[in-house]
């Protein structure tokens, strides 16, 4: 069970926040008479990962589609011109993705939605919608081709990926689920189907996926990989080529930040308090902070102090909220220091423990400003460690006792090598913005004033990054909610305007959803 610790004031405060009636929008022309400038919006079609697919609260979801921010785009380019804007809706609005595996077997390859089940000790607690019992078949084809084309989890070089919507191609991450829904046929890739609609107008937001799922792995790269920058500028160099190809006019947006990102901002570093700790229930691998201090805390704090390393670990206080204990790669590896001081401790329980100490603690260090926990941790805090045979279960709660694996955290060098990589990726994209003329959205820059502290104000509301009550993320995190996408939606018409010479109205966030309360 996930319970996400937010005060109940700020819940309150989760659907309207009202400042004053300022709107944080450059160009707002809702009184000044609609044109298309020198756009032809007739055709528009939408190329994207989950971001423009209106995925959101883990799932994709009809709801949630209905607010994306390109299905938002073309209802204001209907008023000079633009066509019909077809999506390939999902079944129902919970969300979720099951694998066919011959007879009446099935696989769920994606979880339901998420939900604010209700609220323990002034908490939400989140959790799958219709107890992750999932409905949709990913052979449920729509029939297509579709103006909204984006494929939640895709990365650029996805989009031109061949037989990336071939089911068959799924068990080996060949091919993606929701592509598999709609492609055209399953040699298909994403960039033809694009190109064979003969767009004339096109929105293109990719790469956030290139460097959020390695950052949401903690980094880790036997789990996720961060595409190299190199690499990057070929893949989408050439994905703006087959674009340019089809003559339509676009426009293009950058990728934020990952600290811009609530499921990576959210949980601090320091949780680990008095009540999170347990009392000691041997049995469920718990252990006081008085036994954590007398067998892991003390002793090691002692050891390190001695090698000139005592700033990694202090003793747990019984009165401040403590921080989680980690694995920190980038520091000097104080293993066989360890074990040898322990082993020459004269202390019986520290020479029997001296080499598991010095293999589990030779890089641990607690966690500090400066490094950012996912919000997918949160529930493994605690969870036991598997130990080898002699080792107190009490020592394997992970965060706790037990170092912090790398999926688990991030640490500066691991933030500093994604922002370099997502920096490095954003020069590509502004450069192919201006080299071919497309209207050009600087959402890092749009993302990082929503966290900043006065967040973005649309008609007295005020919308922010904050997890749950800030009103522009949806409960993973991740995605946005239908307020959100609104204020990207804006921001892609004002780039719209200004290139073009066009004048869209801008759409009115404040009419779309948030996250639902109970």
């Amino acid at each position: 069970m996930k319970k996400i610790i937010i005060s109940t004031i700020a819940v309150s405060a989760l659907l309207f926040t009202v400042t004053s009636c300022k709107t944080d929008f450059d160009t707002d022309v809702k009184d000044i008479q609609v044109s298309k400038g020198s756009a032809d919006f007739s055709k528009y079609v939408a190329l994207g990962n989950s971001l423009t697919s209106g995925y959101r609260d883990g799932a994709l979801y009809i709801d949630g589609q209905n607010e994306s921010y390109p299905s938002m785009i073309a209802q204001q380019m209907k008023l000079v011109g633009g066509g019909e804007f077809k999506q390939p809706l999902m079944g129902d609005n919970n969300g979720g993705l099951l694998l066919p595996l011959g007879g009446s077997a099935t696989l769920q390859i994606q979880d339901t939605k998420l939900y604010i089940k209700g609220f323990v000790d002034g908490a939400p607690d989140i959790g799958p919608v219709n107890d992750n019992k999932a409905a949709n078949l990913v052979t449920n084809f729509v029939k297509g081709p579709f103006n909204n084309m984006g494929v939640p989890g895709a990365k650029v070089a996805h989009l031109l990926a061949p037989k990336y919507g071939d089911v068959a191609g799924i068990a080996t991450k060949t091919a993606n689920p929701y592509f598999v829904r709609f492609a055209s046929s399953p040699n298909a890739s994403v960039i033809d189907d694009f190109v064979s609609q003969n767009p004339t107008f096109f929105s293109l937001w990719i790469g956030n996926n290139d460097a959020l799922l390695y950052a949401l792995a903690g980094a880790d790269s036997s789990i996720e990989t961060l595409t190299p920058p190199a690499q990057f500028k070929t893949y989408y160099d050439l994905l703006i080529s087959k674009i340019e190809a089809t003559k339509a006019k676009g426009v293009i947006a950058n990728i934020p930040s990952v600290t811009s990102v609530p499921s990576l901002t959210t949980i601090p570093t320091n949780p680990l308090t008095s009540a999170v700790l347990g009392k000691g229930n041997v049995a469920a691998g718990e252990a006081t902070i008085d036994d954590l201090n007398k067998n892991v805390y003390g002793p090691l704090s002692q050891i390190l102090t001695a090698l000139g390393a005592g700033d990694r670990i202090k003793p747990l206080s019984k009165t401040e909220a403590n921080p989680l204990l980690i694995k920190d790669e980038s520091i000097p590896n104080l293993g066989a220091q360890i074990t040898a001081a322990a082993a020459g401790s004269g202390n019986p329980t520290l020479v029997m423990l001296s080499a598991y100490l010095g293999a589990t603690y030779g890089q641990a260090r607690q966690a500090k400003s400066g490094d950012l926990i996912p919000l997918t941790t949160k529930a493994a805090i605690g969870t036991l460690e598997t130990l080898p045979p002699g080792i107190p279960a009490s020592l394997g709660a992970r965060g706790v006792a037990y170092p912090f694996a790398d999926k688990y955290v991030l640490i500066p060098t691991e933030i500093k090598e994604i922002n370099d990589a997502i920096d490095a990726y954003n020069v590509t994209i502004k450069a192919a913005a201006t080299a071919k003329g497309y209207a050009f959205v600087d959402a890092n820059a749009k993302l990082k004033q929503l966290a900043g502290n006065s967040g973005i104000s649309w008609d007295g509301v005020r919308y922010t990054a904050k997890f749950v009550s800030g009103g522009a993320f949806s409960l993973d995190g991740v995605h946005l909610t239908g307020r959100g996408y609104g204020v990207i939606a804006n921001e892609f018409i004002t780039a719209i305007n200004a290139t073009y010479n066009s004048s869209l109205p801008l759409v009115d966030p404040n009419k779309y959803s948030g996250v639902t309360l109970p």
